[in-house]
């Protein structure tokens, strides 16, 4: 790990450029300056009684060896950090907490949710934060801790938790006033004038709103854990810090549940409308499928009997006839009247 100079730590197995975003020394709530080599952060941490914080990003399973070997993290845990794609969870191995969060962020537009993914492990002495995708939760967590302000620079590696947790829930609530104004645009369009099918970006914000509920509903129970006080390295004074982003996400979870109505209801809506506009386009195509047809019977009339009449045969009845011609033109005529009145009088023309 390159620090004061240096290029990588003793065992030679992470890359700090690479992974490492950064590893300091807290104590009573304030950053000691500089930033600690990895192969001395826990004994640093054990000596001082404060707590260091490594923060990695997108490692692997080589990557965190050296990091698990030094905080003594265990190695069913480390495997889910390393992997990602976990739910919300908290889990207790022995003295260490393991903690995964799920940030979001919406990208308005391209009305798509981003979905990143943090694992926290809490020891008494220190915090080891993996960081999968984008997102700035732990930048700003640490920045405040480093300028030693707000109640997580009096709470040790859980006001790390905390903070990053708060945040995090805060992210939740503001990505969903972000879909909900999408929802409320896509539900001004369905019920505005024109005909146009809005079904596919239904079914896409829907989709959109359920990446958020996978990231929001499953977090209450360990939220629930936190607030009863039953995690080791949480000291009680934290319990109302939690309480109040339980009662958060309490109120995301709510505005998740909203916004999936709505849409059911828009969907619905948007579905009527197209059955009702395909259903006006077919009552016109069959209505001008009647009027060919109507006028295709009348105009047989007289081409069948010219047809009859053109035959090249000598003995034809009324071939000679001095008024043939003349009664041949009324009966045509006769006919296609009354074809047309009957056509007219049944709704065809």
């Amino acid at each position: 790990m390159d620090v004061d100079g240096g290029a990588d730590n003793a065992e030679g197995v992470v890359d700090a450029d690479r992974v490492v975003v950064d590893c300091g020394l807290y104590v009573d709530g304030r950053r000691a300056p500089g930033r600690l080599p990895l192969g001395r952060a826990g004994d640093v941490a054990r000596e001082s009684g404060g707590f260091v914080w490594l923060g990695l990003e997108g490692p692997t399973v080589a990557d965190v060896a050296a990091v698990a070997g030094e905080f003594g993290l265990p190695a069913l845990a480390v495997e889910d950090a390393v992997k990602a794609h976990q739910r919300p969870k908290l889990e207790v191995y022995g003295d260490v907490v393991f903690v995964v969060l799920k940030p979001v962020r919406y990208v308005d537009h391209d009305e798509v949710v981003d979905v990143g993914e943090i694992a926290l492990f809490l020891g008494q002495h220190f915090v080891v934060t993996v960081r999968h995708g984008q997102g700035d939760v732990l930048r700003r967590v640490r920045e405040e801790l480093d300028r030693g302000e707000g109640p997580a620079a009096g709470f040790g590696p859980a006001g790390v938790l905390y903070r990053a947790a708060d945040l995090v829930v805060d992210g939740y609530e503001s990505a969903l006033g972000e879909i909900d104004v999408d929802v409320d645009d896509i539900e001004a369009r369905v019920f505005g004038p024109g005909q146009v099918n809005h079904a596919e970006r239904i079914y896409k914000l829907k989709q959109e709103a359920a990446e958020v509920r996978r990231a929001v509903l499953p977090l209450g129970r360990p939220l629930q854990r936190l607030v009863d006080g039953d995690v080791p390295h949480v000291p009680p004074t934290s319990a109302p810090y939690f309480r109040d982003v339980q009662d958060h996400l309490l109120r995301a979870a709510d505005a998740v549940e909203a916004v999936e109505r709505q849409l059911g209801d828009v969907l619905q809506a948007n579905t009527a409308r197209v059955t009702v506009a395909q259903s006006e386009v077919a009552l016109r195509q069959n209505g001008d499928m009647r009027k060919i047809s109507a006028w295709a019977a009348i105009a047989l009339v007289p081409t069948a009997i010219a047809g009859v009449y053109g035959m090249n045969f000598e003995f034809i009845p009324e071939l000679r006839w001095r008024y043939g011609y003349f009664l041949v033109l009324g009966v045509i005529a006769a006919v296609c009247v009354g074809l047309h009145r009957l056509f007219r009088r049944n709704g065809w023309l």
